[in-house]
C-alpha cells in the first residue's frame, strides 16, 4: 500500500454507509411524526441540518459522538424565553423516549439513541422569516440569528470545483480532530477547509498535506492543541521526505500515526 491508497481507503470507510443511513433516516422520520403529533399547531416547522445534511457526518464506529442537528421552530406567540422552549423539547423527548439518554447541553436538548444522537435546537421565526436560536456566545443576547443550511451550498460548490475531494478531506480531518480531543468545532473545521486555497492538488493525499501544512493556532489556544498541530505538521513533513526517498512503506507507516485505521 501507499499513503494515497491508505487515505483513499480510510476516506471511503469514513463515509456513512447506506445501512447506517437507513437507520438514521428511520429515526428522523419517527422524530418528525412524533413532533407533529405532540405539538400539533404550535410549530412553524422542523428539519434536520448540519453535517448530516452536508454528507460529512462520521460513522459511529469512527466517532461515538456523531449527531444529527434538528431544528424545531416554535410559533412562540407569547415570546417565551429560550429555556422555556428547551423545557418543552425536554418534555417531548421524555414523553416518547423514556428509555433513552436525555440531557440539556445549552442551547440544545440531546437525545441519545443506540445508533445516533440528536441535538434538538429550539428556534423562532420573525415577521421577515429570519430564524433565531438560543444564544450561547453572549450573556447580553438571548437569541441569535441563524441560517442553518447556508453553509451547505458553499461546501457543495467547493467540493464540485475540486474534483469531489473536499468532502472526503473534511471527513478525514474531522476524524483527526476527534482522535485529538475534538478541540475545534465541527463547523469551524469544515469552514476553514472551505476557505482554504488548494493550488495544484489533484488527489486526497495532496489535499490532506496542504490542509495540515496550513493549520495554525493562536496564542490563546491550549498548549496541548498546539502540540498536536505541531506533531501533525512534523508527521506530514516526515511522510513527504520518505516519499521523496522512494520509501513508500515508511511513508505509509508515518501517515498512519495521524490517520490510523479503525
Amino acid at each position: 500500500m501507499t499513503v494515497q491508497s491508505h487515505l483513499d481507503g480510510l476516506a471511503s470507510k469514513l463515509n456513512l454507509k447506506q445501512e447506517e443511513k437507513d437507520k438514521v433516516n428511520k429515526s428522523i422520520d419517527t422524530l418528525s411524526t412524533r413532533l407533529k403529533a405532540y405539538f400539533d399547531d404550535e410549530l412553524n416547522g422542523h428539519f434536520k441540518f448540519g453535517s448530516y445534511t452536508r454528507g460529512t457526518i462520521l460513522p459511529r464506529k469512527a466517532d461515538i459522538y456523531s449527531d444529527v442537528d434538528y431544528m424545531v421552530i416554535f410559533k412562540n406567540p407569547n415570546n417565551y424565553k429560550p429555556q422555556t422552549l428547551l423545557n418543552y423539547l425536554k418534555d417531548f423527548v421524555n414523553h416518547y423516549y423514556k428509555s433513552s439518554e436525555i440531557y440539556q447541553s445549552h442551547p440544545t436538548i440531546v437525545l441519545e439513541l443506540n445508533h445516533i444522537k440528536f441535538e434538538l435546537v429550539p428556534a423562532k421565526k420573525d415577521t421577515w422569516g429570519d430564524l433565531y436560536i438560543p444564544s450561547k456566545s453572549s450573556p447580553f443576547e438571548e437569541w441569535m440569528k441563524t441560517d442553518p443550511n447556508a453553509f451547505n451550498k458553499k461546501l457543495s460548490d467547493k467540493n464540485g470545483s475540486h474534483n469531489y475531494e473536499i468532502k472526503p478531506l473534511v471527513r478525514l480531518m474531522k476524524y483527526w480532530n476527534r482522535l485529538n480531543g475534538s478541540y475545534r468545532s465541527s463547523y469551524l473545521l469544515e469552514n476553514s477547509i472551505v476557505e482554504n486555497f488548494y493550488w495544484n492538488c489533484s488527489n486526497i493525499k495532496e489535499y490532506v498535506y496542504s490542509t495540515i501544512e496550513k493549520m495554525d493556532y493562536s496564542y490563546f489556544d491550549p498548549q496541548g492543541y498546539k502540540d498536536k498541530v505541531d506533531r501533525a505538521k512534523k508527521i506530514v513533513a516526515n511522510t513527504r521526505e520518505y516519499e521523496s526517498e522512494n520509501m513508500p512503506y515508511s511513508a505509509e507507516t508515518e501517515i498512519k500515526k495521524l490517520f490510523p485505521d479503525f
